[in-house]
């Protein structure tokens, strides 16, 4: 068999993953990535996607572990092949799964960093509201915290997506999944406060439907807002290394310390799987051990 148009495949195959599950831009992105570093190695092997053999894909894989890549990243390779081929084999241009036994490598699940409650309000009280862009700025950190939003989710916020009335915020999620997530009180006051004075001073009468817009009028980008953070971490003293999703690990962890059930977090931080969320009841369950050796008569 003569090597088939390779690129022509995998866009094939993205555009099918788009229209049936409505994954997210940087999802669809590093399908692509991964089934292109597979077929550049297949194509100087002489072997075609749809050629391809158990023995092909392994040794790939074993490359990828030579150069470095870890377990976790080898999973997540392994992930996007096998969905591939699945794909290809329901399509009816494969009679066998090449990647079909071929096993994923143990990782342990990675506790995600976070901070103490401690170090979240030295965060939040070290971004003072002195100007239009720190008021905007700590009201961003406010909601972030107070709902667990992904990054992305919050720099993309609109106007309709608030509800200050009824102390809610319509959040769209991966997937074009939809939820409604509260805000609490101290949340509602910095908005309140930053929707009346400061937004109007960034706009200067500019329509924009943006919430949390720049100077120029347009959305913030993730990597703008997380450099923000990084920054105001350092201000704060706050040493550890932080990650863009460092505020909605706390989140989960501080809520969950406080008696939260794991399936509303679940809800809260918009997780498909309960599994996702399951990982935090690591984190909450150190602190259980705590309260139970302090007030158990023989802990």
């Amino acid at each position: 068999m003569s090597l088939n148009p390779v690129p022509q495949q995998i866009d094939a195959f993205i555009d099918a993953l788009w229209m049936q599950a409505g994954l997210s831009r940087n999802t669809l992105n590093a399908y692509r990535s991964d089934l292109t570093a597979l077929s550049v190695y297949l194509d100087k092997t002489g072997v075609s996607l749809l050629d391809a053999q158990a023995g092909d894909l392994l040794s790939f894989l074993s490359q990828r572990t030579a150069a470095g890549a870890s377990p976790r990243s080898i999973a997540r390779l392994l992930s996007s092949i096998k969905r591939f081929y699945q794909h290809q084999l329901q399509q009816g241009r494969l009679q066998a799964d090449p990647s079909a036994r071929i096993a994923a490598p143990k990782i342990g699940r990675a506790l995600p960093q976070t901070l103490t409650e401690a170090e979240v309000e030295a965060l939040l009280e070290c971004v003072s509201a002195e100007t239009p862009e720190k008021h905007r700025d700590r009201t961003m950190l406010e909601t972030l915290y107070a709902t667990g939003l992904r990054v992305s989710e919050l720099v993309g916020l609109t106007l309709d997506q608030l509800n200050l009335q009824q102390g809610v915020i319509r959040v769209l999620g991966k997937g074009g999944k939809e939820r409604l997530v509260p805000l609490g009180e101290t949340a509602v006051d910095w908005l309140e406060q930053y929707l009346a004075r400061s937004r109007p001073q960034l706009l200067k009468q500019a329509s924009c439907s943006v919430l949390f817009p720049s100077r120029k009028g347009g959305a913030l980008t993730r990597q703008g807002f997380w450099y923000l953070i990084k920054r105001y971490a350092q201000q704060a003293g706050i040493s550890k290394p932080l990650s863009p999703h460092t505020l909605r690990h706390a989140f989960a962890t501080h809520i969950l310390n406080h008696g939260a059930d794991l399936r509303v977090v679940q809800m809260l931080l918009g997780h498909s799987d309960l599994s996702t969320t399951q990982i935090y009841t690591h984190i909450a369950r150190e602190r259980l051990k705590t309260m139970h050796a302090r007030h158990h008569p023989r802990g």
